[in-house]
C-alpha cells in the first residue's frame, strides 16, 4: 500500500496575521498594521496553530513570546510577503504596449542617446523603452530588441545597420584649447586616458602623422569613457573621444576640438538587431526615429572633418 502524506492548506489570513504579530510582538499593533480589530488577528493565529497542530506563541499577560517554532517560521514569511509585495510593484508598474530593450554602452547612452529620447517619447508614447548594459567588449543578447554598438558592423546572425562614424577627435575646455596649435603641444597638458581603450590615443597619434604618442605633461587614467568625459567637461585635461559623445558638448561650445576632426574613420555606430525582429513593432518605429537622429551626427561628422 503506498503511502501518501496529505498536507492540509494554509490559509493567507492566518499567515498574514502571525508574520505581523510576530514582526511587531502584539496582536494590537498588528490588527493596527492590517486594518482589522485585535479580536481577527488572535482568531487568526489560532486557527493558523490548529491547522499546524503545534503553538506559535506563547501568550503572556504583558505580551507574546515566539516559541521555537515561531522563530523559525517568521523570517521566511517575512521575506516572502515582502517578495509578493515587490512583486506586485512591478507588474503593476508594467505599461501596455510594445517593449523596446536596447543594448547599449553607458557612455553612449548618457552623452547621445539620453539627451534625444525624450524626442521619441513624445513621437511613440505608447512604447516602453529599456536601457540595458550593452558596450561592444559584450556579448550580444537575444532578449535584447536590438543593440547600439560600435564596431565594424560584422557580427554574423545579426542584421547592422550604420548610423554614423566613429570617429576619434582630442577634445577640451576652451581654455586649455588656447595653448594647442598642434599635436605635439598635448606635450605640455594632462591626457585623459581610459584604461581598456588606451590605443585610441596611439590611434589618433599616428593618424595625426605623428609616428609615436607624445609624451604628455600628466596623464589621468579612468575605467570607463563617461567618467573620462565628464573630467574633460571639468577642465581635468584633455581625452581622444568618440565624436558622438562629444558632439552636443562642441556644438554648445562648452568643448572644443582644438585640432581638425581627421578624415580617417576609427570605426562605426551600428544599429544591430536579429532578422526575426525586423518587424517587431516597437524595432520599426525606434529604427526610423534612430536613423533620423542619426543624420544631423552624420552631417556634423562631414561639417568638422
Amino acid at each position: 500500500m503506498e503511502c501518501r502524506i496529505v498536507r492540509r492548506p494554509l490559509f493567507l489570513n492566518g499567515l498574514r496575521a502571525f508574520e505581523a504579530a510576530a514582526r511587531h510582538g502584539s496582536f494590537t499593533l498588528a490588527a493596527k498594521d492590517l486594518h482589522v480589530t485585535q479580536a481577527a488577528v488572535s482568531q487568526q493565529v489560532r486557527l493558523l496553530e490548529e491547522r499546524l497542530g503545534f503553538a506559535l506563541f506563547r501568550r503572556h499577560a504583558n505580551g507574546l513570546e515566539l516559541t521555537d517554532q515561531g522563530r523559525a517560521f517568521q523570517p521566511g514569511l517575512t521575506d516572502a510577503f515582502a517578495a509578493i509585495e515587490r512583486l506586485t510593484d512591478s507588474v503593476t508598474a508594467m505599461r501596455p504596449g510594445p517593449v523596446l530593450t536596447v543594448g547599449v554602452a553607458p557612455a553612449f547612452a548618457l552623452h547621445w542617446l539620453i539627451p534625444r529620447l525624450a524626442g521619441f517619447n513624445r513621437r511613440h508614447p505608447g512604447v516602453e523603452v529599456r536601457m540595458a548594459t550593452g558596450g561592444a567588449r559584450l556579448p550580444l543578447r537575444d532578449d535584447w530588441t536590438c543593440s547600439v554598438r560600435r564596431g565594424v558592423g560584422d557580427w554574423p546572425g545579426y542584421i547592422a545597420e550604420e548610423l554614423f562614424p566613429a570617429t576619434l577627435a582630442p577634445v577640451c575646455i576652451p581654455q586649455i584649447a588656447e595653448g594647442l596649435r598642434h599635436p605635439r603641444d598635448l606635450c605640455g597638458v594632462t591626457l585623459i586616458v581610459v584604461s581598456h581603450l588606451r590605443a585610441q590615443w596611439t590611434w589618433w597619434f599616428e593618424a595625426a602623422g605623428l609616428s609615436a604618442p607624445v609624451q604628455p605633461a600628466a596623464e589621468v587614467l579612468f575605467e570607463n569613457s563617461a567618467m573620462a568625459i565628464k573630467a574633460v567637461l571639468d577642465g581635468v585635461g584633455v581625452a581622444v573621444a568618440q565624436l558622438p559623445y562629444v558632439s552636443d558638448a562642441l556644438t554648445a561650445g562648452r568643448l572644443v576640438a582644438p585640432f581638425p576632426i581627421l578624415p580617417r574613420k576609427y570605426e562605426s555606430w551600428y544599429l544591430v538587431y536579429r532578422p526575426i525582429r525586423r518587424e517587431d513593432p516597437a524595432l520599426r518605429v525606434f529604427r526610423d526615429w534612430l536613423h533620423s537622429e542619426a543624420e544631423p551626427q552624420r552631417q556634423a561628422y562631414e561639417r568638422w572633418s
